[in-house]
């Protein structure tokens, strides 16, 4: 009975397992069909989307075309607000994956889009106005109104293409910089012609009234030694002002003074 109990354990045990991971599976097949399904709906309304717009534009554009007068004049306006603000959205959506300070462009496009899309649905609105006379009026107020926006729209847009043109370009000249730095270093077996060291400037000549160093007594007998001529302070000239003459290293043996009880020096004997 306990090894039976054992075994029914370990059966329940590997059963619950097996249960939790269909559960698991089947939790991870439903999350998986929602945003597939998600997904897809929302291509589909932002197809659906483009081909209205794709529509309308195009009728916009006959009407302003081949209707003349106040109510072409309001297709043309509302083809220009629709146009100058889509390009202008697609460009900050578009930058600001890699640019986070259009954040902010976004935000204060997102307030001018407000704006757009109640200056469009007065438009809109004012097409099928059957008194021309007053839409003649309006036009004017109409058409500012639609420049101010565009203006506006159109001045964020370029800003943000000239931001990113000059990341760029700084991104290419920081590129090229490198490029050349490693194509030197693989030109490692180029030499280069080894630098000239200046020359040591010529000891410039000593004046005749320059420092003179004085004469020792070796010295001299070394001049005369080698036969050289002396100067005139070593032939025992007359000092220079001021100088006292050399001494000499050894006293001169002086004559002995003779006595009377000194006897006279023998001549040597020639036998």
């Amino acid at each position: 009975m306990p090894c039976r109990s054992e075994k029914e354990r370990v059966v329940e045990a590997v059963i619950a397992v097996v249960a939790l991971f269909f559960v698991l599976f089947v939790a991870l097949s439903v999350y998986a069909t929602v945003k597939a399904v998600g997904a897809a709906k929302r291509g589909v309304d932002r197809t659906i989307t483009q081909a209205k717009r794709t529509v309308e534009d195009t009728t916009l554009r006959a009407r302003s075309l081949a209707q003349p007068g106040p109510v072409g004049q309001l297709a043309d306006l509302r083809l220009k607000l629709r146009t100058s603000m889509r390009a202008t959205e697609e460009a900050l959506q578009a930058g600001v994956g890699e640019d986070e300070s259009l954040k902010e462009s976004l935000a204060l496009f997102a307030q001018l889009s407000k704006h757009g899309r109640e200056l469009d649905d007065e438009l809109k609105r004012l097409e099928p106005e059957p008194d021309r006379s007053k839409l003649t009026q309006r036009l004017p107020a109409l058409r500012e109104r639609t420049e101010r926006i565009v203006k506006s729209a159109d001045s964020l847009r370029w800003a943000a293409h000239d931001r990113a043109r000059r990341f760029a370009e700084d991104d290419l000249d920081t590129l090229s910089a490198q490029i050349d730095v490693e194509a030197g270093a693989l030109r490692h077996w180029t030499t280069e012609p080894a630098a000239v060291w200046p020359e040591a400037p010529k000891p410039e000549a000593t004046a005749s009234t320059g420092q003179t160093w004085q004469e020792t007594p070796g010295s001299r007998g070394a001049e005369s030694r080698s036969g050289e001529p002396r100067s005139a302070d070593s032939r025992g000239g007359e000092p220079r002002g001021g100088e006292e003459p050399p001494k000499p290293a050894i006293t001169p043996p002086s004559a002995r003074p003779t006595y009377p009880w000194q006897k006279k020096a023998r001549p040597e004997s020639t036998t």
